[in-house]
């Protein structure tokens, strides 16, 4: 299948919507699908207001606009609701053809933690935007129950992968990255930002050392404010894997995300993990045995904490094997809505047809 997808997030960013992005379009092009990415590494940018290590497509819209007509695409995928998305939106709308998209982010609240924005403006515009969409994938149950509160249609669950060779626990002659730092080690990984309520966690009181794995706008202030804490800033693949596995528990705080994939990655190390109730950690967490998740998400953090060090680090590791990327790469594909071939051969074979006129028009001599 020739499978297009368009997305505002995508390397060098570092977050989880990027890697399990990144990941599925792999495995897709290994089960031998033709995936065109369209990404923002391909367009001049401007940074996003408030967060300047997220960079935003400028004109994108002509650009998408020949890179449908150069691919003609089986299936759209729009992963995002920025610049990109919206102009492969567009198109799609324009030229009546289907398309999915998907929700990773929450968005309204994210923009309400930074901007004097409410959450009902925010949730408008989402409405507005998925509403075309044949089918919104969203990673939860909970997610799901949320957004069919707010209005949302056609929504269908698409669960993340994990890379269980790299994220696994530390080998007997491997280094500890903590090594003199007291424990236990609680560790967060992810963006330094206000909308991942990352002070939640390192303002508990908890003994041994916390450390915060990731940059951010919030990183400076968090730093000066909690001068315990460890920062160690961005960490990537193997070194963020060792980072996993030799902590003792992983502390996930954010209210915001919509599943949560560092979950994974620290399970796949063996470390346990406390959560607030949130959408993501009370759709994964509970009857696993792998984690701990506070009884409100507000409350009841640092007792899921305590808690969550009890855990038998191997049976959280057997939970983790569970998980898979090509399995989650196949979900997606079976997600997709491809257009029916005569449908879709008629219209491209038009569109050719109306692209080699306008040529031949513009090239004829006193041709208006």
């Amino acid at each position: 299948m020739r499978i297009l997808l368009a997305t505002d997030a995508w390397d060098p960013q570092v977050n989880g919507v990027v890697r399990t992005l990144t990941r599925v379009v792999a495995e897709l092009r290994q089960m031998d699908e033709q995936v065109e990415v369209i990404s923002p590494d391909q367009f001049t940018t401007v940074p996003l207001p408030t967060y300047p290590e997220i960079r935003l497509a400028v004109g994108a819209y002509e650009k998408v606009q020949e890179r449908f007509k150069a691919f003609e695409p089986e299936a759209i995928h729009i992963a995002t609701e920025g610049p990109i998305g919206l102009a492969a939106r567009r198109i799609c709308l324009e030229w009546k053809l289907p398309f999915t998209t998907s929700y990773h982010t929450r968005f309204p609240e994210y923009v309400s933690a930074r901007l004097p924005v409410p959450l009902a403006a925010g949730y408008a515009y989402m409405r507005w935007f998925h509403r075309p969409s044949g089918r919104l994938m969203v990673a939860t149950p909970t997610m799901r129950e949320e957004l069919e509160e707010h209005g949302f249609k056609n929504i269908s669950l698409w669960s993340k992968g994990l890379d269980t060779a790299m994220f696994r626990p530390r080998g007997r002659n491997e280094a500890d990255v903590f090594e003199g730092l007291p424990r236990p080690i609680w560790l967060n990984v992810g963006r330094v930002a206000v909308e991942k309520n990352i002070e939640a966690f390192v303002k508990l009181d908890l003994p041994g050392t916390k450390v915060v794995v990731g940059d951010g706008p919030q990183r400076e202030e968090l730093m000066a404010r909690y001068p315990e804490v460890k920062f160690v800033g961005a960490k990537f693949n193997e070194d963020l894997a060792t980072h996993y596995a030799c902590a003792d528990v992983f502390v996930f705080p954010s209210l915001t995300d919509t599943f949560g994939l560092v979950i994974l990655e620290a399970w796949g190390a063996g470390t346990p993990v406390a959560a607030f109730s949130a959408p993501g950690p009370v759709d994964i967490i509970p009857g696993t045995g792998a984690g701990v998740v506070a009884p409100s998400r507000t409350e009841g953090l640092r007792e899921a904490c305590l808690e969550a060090l009890k855990i038998d680090r191997s049976h959280v590791r057997a939970v983790a094997e569970g998980y898979s990327w090509r399995s989650c790469a196949e979900e997606f594909l079976r997600l997709l809505q491809p257009y029916p071939e005569p449908e879709k051969s008629r219209f491209w074979r038009r569109l050719r047809r109306l692209a080699r006129l306008r040529r031949r028009t513009q090239t004829t001599p006193g041709a208006s």
